[in-house]
């Protein structure tokens, strides 16, 4: 089991991260927030997926209104990602974000001294979000672009923040270079106890970007490293989603269904991808420990007994099975509904 590193918490929105709290999944919407109905679509979406804090993109004023309209109708927490201007900033905290990101790497002290001081008045959080590839100027002169640079620039904006007497946030070290982003994370959390927020940037596609994920933010949660996470990928921010909480259910972090199926393979008697991918969806929202089962054929069904609860193909049906016993056949055309019954019964 893991054993989780301690840290202060900070409550964003409705949440709580940090402290005794699970770790949560976020992702972040890919519609233009300036398009109001796009992004409350998307965030719905998400939100039925099991996004558990949404942040959304605030590239100018007008969108920073338009943040505003969209924080009425979601119930879900909103982060406002903000850079280079810090009047968006401010305008994001008057229109009712939950946690405002920002970048110290493209916004100057004077002007983060003064998203601070509001912040304080508002009563809201702060992510301090590093990037190995936007880092302060100060800092890359001395220690260049390697992982101590990214953990000086943490710590150093962190010490920032509390010589205004602020202590409301969470930090977030991230590297397109999986082991680079392994090893700040862990070195930051040897010296602070500010929450972490987990990903890797710049992952890259559903493929690619989940076993980068997989890699560099599973190996800090099995240390115990890490309060929130987003497996950032360039796909469906579903996707995000759906890997999130499957890492999470992997590690015995969350509880929850999860899925094992077959590779397939010539004798496989029903579709098992088609299957497998929608019941992986529908299981997502699922809390109690299962492990649901899709079994092309009886040989696999048989190597299956692990599953709680599954199906498997047949010549002329269905097989529904309970650890490793038949309940009864169905109709291959209604598998999916059939076996949900089971799940969820």
């Amino acid at each position: 089991m893991v054993e989780r590193r301690k840290t202060r918490e900070v409550k964003i929105g409705n949440v709580k991260i940090g402290g005794n709290n699970p770790v949560l999944v976020q992702s972040m919407c890919n519609t233009k927030t300036s398009e109001v109905n796009a992004t409350l679509k998307q965030i719905q979406g998400l939100e039925d997926a099991g996004c558990e804090i949404m942040r959304l993109a605030v590239p100018d004023l007008d969108s920073a209104k338009c943040f505003g309209d969209i924080k009425k109708q979601v119930s879900l927490p909103l982060v406002a990602d903000v850079h280079y201007d810090y009047k968006i900033a401010l305008e994001c905290l008057k229109q009712g974000a939950d946690k405002i990101r920002v970048n110290p790497g493209n916004i100057p002290k004077e002007k983060l001294k003064l998203i601070v001081e509001a912040a304080k008045d508002y009563g809201t959080p702060i992510r301090i979000g590093v990037n190995t590839g936007s880092l302060p100027n100060d800092v890359v002169k001395k220690f260049g672009h390697g992982t101590k640079a990214v953990v000086e620039a943490a710590l150093g904006t962190l010490k920032f923040f509390e010589s205004l007497d602020f202590y409301d946030t969470v930090v977030s070290l991230k590297s397109s270079d999986v082991l680079q982003n392994i090893e700040a994370n862990e070195l930051f959390s040897r010296v602070s106890d500010y929450p972490l927020h987990l990903g890797v940037t710049e992952a890259g596609t559903a493929r690619s970007g989940v076993i980068k994920s997989s890699i560099g933010v599973g190996c800090l949660l099995m240390k115990g490293i890490g309060d929130t996470i987003r497996i950032s990928l360039t796909a469906d921010p579903v996707e995000e989603v759906l890997a999130g909480h499957t890492l999470l259910r992997t590690l015995g972090l969350r509880e929850g269904a999860v899925l094992v199926s077959c590779p397939t393979c010539g004798r496989s008697k029903i579709d098992v991808m088609k299957i497998a991918n929608e019941i992986e969806k529908r299981i997502m929202r699922i809390e109690k420990p299962l492990k649901v089962g899709v079994m092309g054929c009886f040989v696999n069904a048989d190597e299956a007994k692990m599953a709680d609860i599954g199906v498997a193909g047949s010549d002329d049906c269905g097989i529904i099975f309970r650890n490793g016993k038949v309940l009864r056949k169905v109709d291959k055309a209604n598998l999916v509904e059939e076996l949900m019954k089971e799940v969820e019964g």
